[in-house]
């Protein structure tokens, strides 16, 4: 029998469901056998209802079964899934055709799920690194005028244009620069951040290496979050063979050009995930917000110019590089170009991520990929952008994916992680939970932000108990108008979003007995 590939993703997800079993119970039963099989440990497809997802190489494309875990695995390789038994309940057929990743657009998770992660010729057989070989042909201002003509915006929160940063940092004058990639992904229902890095690490060290080159920094930082140990390893020997391979380090590709990396873990504040907080961090502090301004563009890490960018927003950059900034301005609507990865969670019947360009509706993400809500019951809150995001009601889910029409409406798409609730949610809890959530993690600098969250919990409790409910509301909504106006970042401003949105569209949950 001609030579098998069976691939079986090596994701935290798919991980957690027992991968790493079935990879092991396949390669045995193999070698056992004496059946010239090789066993691939890709990425995540991100069809995380259908993990393990395996899949089987063939003349027609990739086929696909799945779930298979480890307590069937025994009666699935008795079925002889190798010799494609269409038959079996888990047969998905070819996985490109599968209508969830059929009508995706992936463009910066094109590789994702492909590739093995840590094969330098697998993703050089993907167009891997045809970015930075054409940058270093490129000077400074033509790579940087490319990500501007691109649209690539910030895909961490603010949605601040990339180009533009890039622009600031390369006009400052300074003999050190540095490329810091913001790795620290700690909104709820958010993942895309460690599928890239566990699934296609080179990307991202490639876009990170064109920003250096672009900007002129020759040093690097991943500042990764603690709780992501596989993304952390899969990095690690990520940079070791770009390095081997002169993609990283001194004199890259013979261009005189330097640059290399070094990852940091965070401490688990996700208050770092703030990019003023983060360089504290980095810089071996407390991680405390800074006021603004100097910007980090122009007095950043150490006191120097720093380019600070989201996982995401680095790893588009080497496609953009390749296909020219036009290519990316064709995907999305108005002023948010490209395409996002959103991530569906929570109470949602096929959870898992969704690449497609702006201007789609959140009903669509919801009903054509997610299927509604897991539990069979009608769906009544969406929370979009991650704990400071608006908890939004049916009436807004025809608003498009889209930067400015979200912030039109008290909402924002932030990082893309979209967590759905059912009817049985109370959103007065989850109102509490915001300010509990921002109590909790508040760096404490400044008082909006570290007493009004505490004191924003005690009074959502009288208002739960009935207590003067209406002055108390009054209360609320004041006390969130302080926190949006004197908070010194994005902590204490986008707390009261949540707050505000649960009480104008669910004022029936604050009611006390409901």
């Amino acid at each position: 029998m001609a030579n098998i590939k069976v691939y079986v993703p090596r994701d935290t997800t798919a991980c957690s469901l027992g991968a790493d079993s079935v990879a092991v119970s396949l390669q045995h039963y193999f070698s056992n056998n004496d059946i010239d099989c090789e066993v691939v440990r890709s990425g995540s497809r991100g069809l995380y209802w259908l993990e393990p997802l395996i899949e089987i190489e063939t003349d027609s494309g990739r086929i696909a079964y799945g779930p298979i875990g480890p307590n069937i695995i025994d009666e699935f390789i008795a079925a002889k899934f190798w010799k494609i038994n269409k038959e079996h309940w888990s047969y998905l057929g070819v996985v490109d055709e599968i209508p969830y990743l059929q009508k995706q657009q992936r463009v910066t998770f094109a590789r994702v799920g492909v590739i093995d992660p840590l094969s330098l010729s697998d993703y050089e057989n993907h167009f891997g690194f045809s970015g930075l070989k054409q940058a270093l042909d490129m000077s400074s201002q033509e790579i940087v005028s490319q990500i501007k003509d691109s649209g690539l915006r910030g895909r961490g929160g603010a949605a601040f244009p990339t180009g533009i940063k890039w622009q600031t940092v390369l006009d400052t004058k300074s003999v050190q620069k540095y490329v810091v990639c913001n790795a620290d992904e700690g909104d709820s229902g958010t993942y895309s951040d460690r599928m890239l890095m566990e699934s296609d690490p080179l990307c991202l060290i490639e876009g990170m290496t064109i920003a250096g080159i672009a900007v002129g920094a020759d040093k690097g930082y991943i500042y990764l979050r603690d709780e992501y140990p596989l993304a952390f390893s899969v990095l690690e020997e990520a940079i070791v063979l770009a390095r081997n391979s002169n993609f990283l380090g001194e004199n890259i590709l013979d261009s005189g050009k330097n640059f290399d990396l070094e990852i940091r873990l965070g401490a688990g504040a996700y208050i770092c995930g703030e990019e003023t907080s983060m360089l504290e961090s980095l810089e071996g502090k407390r991680g405390e917000v800074r006021p603004k301004p100097p910007l980090p563009a122009i007095k950043g890490l150490f006191g120097k110019p720093t380019v600070i960018n989201n996982v995401i927003s680095l790893a588009s950059v080497a496609a953009i590089i390749v296909n020219g900034a036009s290519s990316y301005q064709n995907y999305g609507v108005n002023r948010s170009r490209g395409t996002l990865p959103f991530q569906l969670s929570g109470n949602i019947k096929y959870a898992g991520l969704v690449e497609i360009p702006f201007g789609a509706t959140l009903k669509d993400l919801l009903y054509e990929y997610g299927g509604g809500s897991r539990s069979g019951r009608p769906l009544k809150a969406v929370q979009v952008g991650g704990p400071l995001g608006a908890y939004l009601p049916e009436s807004q889910w025809d608003t498009p994916l889209d930067y400015e029409a979200f912030a039109s409406i008290g909402g924002m798409l932030g990082h893309g992680g979209i967590v759905a609730f059912d009817d049985t949610v109370d959103m007065c809890a989850q109102a509490r939970f915001s300010m509990e959530f921002c109590a909790i993690e508040s760096c404490g600098k400044c008082t909006p932000c570290r007493i009004g969250s505490v004191r924003g919990v005690e009074v959502i409790d009288r208002i739960k108990a009935g207590e003067n409910s209406v002055k108390n509301k009054e209360l609320l909504l004041e006390l969130c108008d302080t926190m949006v106006t004197g908070s010194l970042c994005a902590m204490g401003g986008l707390t009261p979003y949540p707050v505000r949105s649960a009480l104008e569209y669910f004022a029936e949950d604050f009611e006390s007995g409901s």
